[in-house]
């Protein structure tokens, strides 16, 4: 957690140390563990909607279905025990590292029952959807951990942000373009399986990785989370601690993090099947998609990181907002013409804009936690950007199909793109409040 007193001004590192630190081996293990993090996410989410949809799924049944994405949003009530507790057997790895290789397993499982089962029974796929989920959020929660804790200081941890988001990128891309192309070639489930084996990535760089011993001190000094006292450390501790440092202004952050990506994820499961209604194919979206993604990826990864470092993190995080109402709105054009020229500008401008904001929100979010309850607060945190999104686009479809009744599926389509843009205001004005308090509290502190 961020100390309250003013810390000793830290010397600039030379580009020459930038460099070295690039070239660290837990840099390539977190831009591994950013790849694993990243696939399985839109598997049981957009990806999973174009599955839906090619087989004739609804529109209602795809939003509602979505709603298996709420184990990301449910994972502070499992992240106390991958903060405190060590599997069996796998535990010899080290706490971390057994929660993420058992995690990562279990993802594997998922994705290979779901390509088992097949759409025709859409409770079954459902089930192991959420088994996907599930372990996804899981590993969301120790790799997350193992991000800050293997920082050695705040300039690696902006590092580690943003090597993790591009691996998180990366993955998007894979989960969300290349699989699309095997599957009109081999079909959505044998381009499940693949996806599956694709979670060996994630395995060998666990197993390379180290355990982090940064927070060993405060850990050791707990009570066993068995105990009453232990219990009620690892449930109500991460609160305390987060109140006790930022105080009423903690409820201000929170809010501002809960709106922070509504434009990304509110239509989110109404991507794919716009562009099936669209009438693009599934080779024209792969490859804008690939065309598009990792470039963008780069670029918005590569912007905030510069802008955060010239301009500060709450410029930047205002700059975030405003991109992605800018490219979330931008989808109505294609409604009016989906010309393959305008279709490869707005991905290109989405790409751009959810790396940027993504980066700049993980960093926010990472300066936030406190050592002993790294993996509960982030959680926490994470949770809370993904709560309000995460429920609310579950009914994205129903919002559809009930405004086509009277605006036609493109207009219905078009109003819907342009009401998520809008939602960006929000978050800017919260984050531009943010950054006003914390600009009057030195000048407080100096009287």
């Amino acid at each position: 957690m961020t100390e309250t007193t003013p810390a000793a001004p830290r010397k600039k590192r030379t580009a020459m140390e930038v460099i070295r630190s690039v070239r660290q081996p837990k840099v390539a293990v977190m831009l591994a563990l950013g790849f694993a993090s990243g696939l399985p996410f839109l598997l049981t989410a957009g990806t999973f909607g174009y599955w839906l949809r090619d087989e004739d799924t609804t529109l209602k049944a795809i939003g509602f279905i979505s709603w298996v994405g709420m184990a990301y949003v449910l994972k502070p009530f499992w992240a106390p025990v991958v903060d405190r507790v060590d599997l069996p057997i796998l535990g010899r790895l080290g706490r971390r590292r057994g929660w993420m290789l058992f995690a990562q397993l279990l993802v594997a499982v998922g994705l290979v029952g779901m390509a088992a089962v097949g759409t025709a029974n859409l409770t079954t796929i459902g089930a192991f959807a959420l088994l996907v989920a599930w372990a996804s959020s899981t590993q969301d929660i120790v790799v997350d951990a193992w991000r800050i804790e293997a920082s050695s200081d705040p300039e690696e941890i902006g590092l580690l942000a943003s090597t993790y988001s591009l691996g998180y990128r990366v993955a998007i891309i894979v989960a969300d373009a290349a699989i699309i192309a095997v599957a009109a070639r081999v079909g959505w489930p044998q381009s499940y399986v693949w996806m599956a084996v694709l979670m060996t990535i994630g395995v060998v760089a666990t197993l390379f990785a180290f355990e982090p011993a940064r927070a060993d001190a405060v850990m050791h000094g707990k009570a066993p989370l068995w105990t009453p006292r232990g219990f009620f450390d690892a449930v109500v501790g991460p609160f305390i601690d987060f109140f006790t440092t930022h105080k009423a202004v903690g409820l201000l952050m929170l809010a501002a993090i809960a709106a922070y990506r509504l434009p990304d994820y509110l239509m989110g499961p109404m991507y794919n099947p716009y562009y099936h209604d669209l009438g693009l194919t599934k080779d024209t979206v792969a490859v804008v998609r690939a065309a598009t993604g990792l470039p963008g990826a780069f670029a918005g990864i590569a912007v905030s990181g510069l802008c955060a470092v010239r301009f500060g993190l709450f410029r930047t995080l205002i700059a975030g907002s405003v991109l992605q109402g800018l490219g979330t709105a931008a989808f109505a054009l294609l409604a009016l013409s989906p010309d393959l020229r305008l279709f490869t500008t707005v991905m290109a401008l989405d790409n751009f804009a959810q790396a940027f904001a993504g980066v700049a929100l993980v960093a926010y979010m990472s300066s936030l936690t406190g050592l002993g309850y790294t993996a509960t607060q982030y959680a926490l945190l994470s949770s809370t950007y993904a709560f309000l999104g995460k429920f609310l686009k579950g009914f994205s479809g129903a919002a559809v199909d009930g405004m086509t009744q009277t605006q036609g599926l493109m207009g219905a389509y078009q109003t819907a793109w342009i009401v998520t843009g809008l939602t960006a205001i929000p978050p800017i004005l919260l984050f531009f409040l943010l950054a006003r308090i914390q600009a009057r509290e030195p000048a407080a502190a100096s009287r």
